[in-house]
């Protein structure tokens, strides 16, 4: 069950808090669908070419993306504008934010490629939770002065090089954005089973 939304901090007069706001409001809303997804749901494929989570040996042309028996299929392309199943939305964003985490508050150690993935809906949507939760506590701790360092995660070469708050910024929308197709394809398996 997913904690409470913290209303409160829509009257804390910060930057900071805003964007806390927002990742927090959109994991209430994102989870609060993910807390009834199915294996089903969770592996359907709008297309028979959607990206997917695969066991290792399954990964086709695509690069695998994880280190357990259970990997995303990865595009060579940066942008590859295939469809993808809920199963990869979530893999993504759980290795966005524990690439992210590990980088900045972390041993800085472990990359995108060390994650491990789940071939079910629960054990994937609870890793997602842990490692979103982890980020809202991890980002909780610092003063506005920390938010505007240059570099403090240094997950990639474009974090390295830009405030801190920008990465924040940028994680809440990925979260935004790939929630959204997450509840978007909920809606289409509904009508299309």
């Amino acid at each position: 069950m997913p904690e409470p939304f913290d209303w409160d901090i829509l009257h804390r007069p910060s930057a900071m808090a805003m964007v806390r706001g927002q990742l927090g409001f959109s994991w209430m809303v994102l989870s609060g669908r993910l807390a009834q997804l199915t294996d089903d749901q969770y592996f359907w494929r709008p297309s028979s070419e959607a990206l997917t989570v695969v066991r290792r040996h399954y990964t086709g042309r695509f690069r695998s993306l994880g280190s357990g028996e259970w990997v995303a299929q990865w595009p060579d392309e940066p942008d590859h504008r295939g469809p993808r199943t809920i199963a990869w939305l979530i893999a993504h964003l759980t290795e966005t934010f524990f690439e992210r985490w590990e980088w900045t508050f972390g041993a800085s150690q472990q990359g995108r490629a060390d994650i491990n993935l789940h071939g079910n809906a629960r054990d994937a949507v609870a890793w997602l939770t842990h490692w979103v939760e982890a980020w809202q506590d991890a980002i909780a701790t610092l003063d506005e002065e920390q938010v505007m360092t240059v570099g403090l995660s240094q997950a990639t070469e474009l974090d390295a090089g830009e405030p801190f708050g920008h990465v924040v910024l940028r994680l809440n929308r990925e979260l935004i954005h790939h929630g959204s197709e997450i509840m978007t394809l909920q809606d289409l398996y509904a009508v299309a089973a």
